[in-house]
């Protein structure tokens, strides 16, 4: 009789456990690390950039309003995936977003932003994204409850 209590004890305390960690999990939510931006070894002589576009161009996706005001991406050559889904580049953590709601992707020298058939929509401005459309610098685009836009 004794060893059933104590059993019944440790089943008890492990639900209690397993309770707090996934309450926990739901508070903190998930972590967002960006890599550093990698730092040259040696300084390149001056040179004319061979295009003033290139340069010109945006570097980074910046949150300006939301629950992650501040969170910067820096951009690449690849999409960046946005929504609830751990596996988005851009984790929010809002019940307005759906688990992949928007891409922001480049394409022949710009960058354009899609949703993918989200509930509540993705929006640039005022206007509701329905197709792939180009994504100018300093542009508002709405995903849930966030505010993201292009920046250099």
């Amino acid at each position: 009789m004794t060893l059933l209590r104590l059993g019944f004890l440790v089943l008890l305390w492990a639900f209690v456990y397993f309770v707090i960690r996934v309450l926990r999990s739901d508070l903190y939510g998930t972590r967002i690390t960006a890599a550093p931006a990698p730092v040259p070894a040696v300084s390149a002589p001056a040179t004319p950039t061979p295009s003033r576009k290139a340069a010109a161009g945006p570097t980074r996706l910046v949150v300006t309003a939301g629950p992650l005001t501040g969170t910067t991406i820096p951009l690449g050559s690849s999409a960046i995936l946005i929504g609830r889904s751990p596996s988005c580049t851009l984790v929010l953590e809002d019940d307005y977003s759906s688990s992949r709601h928007a891409r922001v992707f480049p394409q022949s020298d710009a960058w354009f932003v899609e949703d993918l058939g989200s509930t509540n929509g993705t929006f640039l401005g005022k206007d509701k994204v329905t197709e792939p459309t180009p994504l100018p610098l300093g542009a508002p685009v709405r995903v849930g409850q966030s505010t993201i836009e292009l920046q250099r």
